[in-house]
């Protein structure tokens, strides 16, 4: 083999290598020098949940409620309302519930149906706690009481004092004693109680904060 054969065969195997590092470099680098591994996705913030206020029952809030109490043979229907707007159930107001009953009894034989005792004690509260009740309220006359037997009816109007400036709202808790002529001649009675539970949102109420 001649000396001008052997150098072509050289200049050949260097084009070569020439071109393969051309091809090489066109492809981008290597994954062994791209460095850093395969991406990681960035971590995404958790979203966290706020939990919104949850409105305040209030059962006067169109001005009135009317509830159906049973108290043994007794079924009793009271409405109850307040001269004071609700925009105006604030903590240090003054804050008047009045209440009319009617009742009848079953079986009507003529008796009679009287209401001993009324009494409405207020607790204020918030979502957090209770707040110790306000002092109780009672009307009470006596025996046998008042006259609550349809047509005839019971009117009478509680006040609810200042509550706490945490409390949202107070529970309004009423009990209703009654006295039921055993037959309508009779000048013996049978005892029996209903009660009832309002709940009516605090104007302003919170603003201090839940307690602790």
């Amino acid at each position: 083999m001649g000396l001008a054969t052997r150098r072509g065969r050289l200049i050949g195997a260097a084009a070569l290598l020439v071109a393969g590092a051309f091809a090489l470099a066109g492809c981008g680098a290597p994954p062994w020098a791209q460095g850093g591994g395969p991406a990681t996705a960035s971590a995404s913030p958790t979203p966290t949940a706020s939990s919104a206020p949850q409105p305040v029952r209030n059962d006067l809030s169109s001005g009135s409620t009317q509830r159906p109490l049973t108290a043994g043979a007794v079924s009793a229907t009271v409405d109850y309302w307040s001269t004071l707007s609700m925009d105006r159930w604030t903590p240090t107001a003054l804050k008047p519930v009045s209440l009319s009953m009617m009742t009848t009894v079953s079986p009507d034989d003529g008796q009679k149906v009287y209401l001993q005792r009324a009494t409405m004690t207020a607790v204020p509260g918030n979502a957090a706690q209770s707040f110790s009740p306000l002092a109780a309220q009672t009307d009470q006359t006596d025996a046998p009481g008042y006259l609550v037997l349809s047509p005839y009816s019971y009117s009478q109007t509680f006040n609810v004092g200042e509550v706490p400036a945490e409390a949202t709202f107070v529970t309004l808790q009423f009990t209703f004693e009654f006295l039921v002529q055993t037959t309508p001649t009779s000048n013996e009675f049978a005892k029996q109680t209903a009660s009832d539970t309002l709940t009516v949102a605090i104007a302003g109420g919170g603003e201090a904060g839940s307690g602790g």
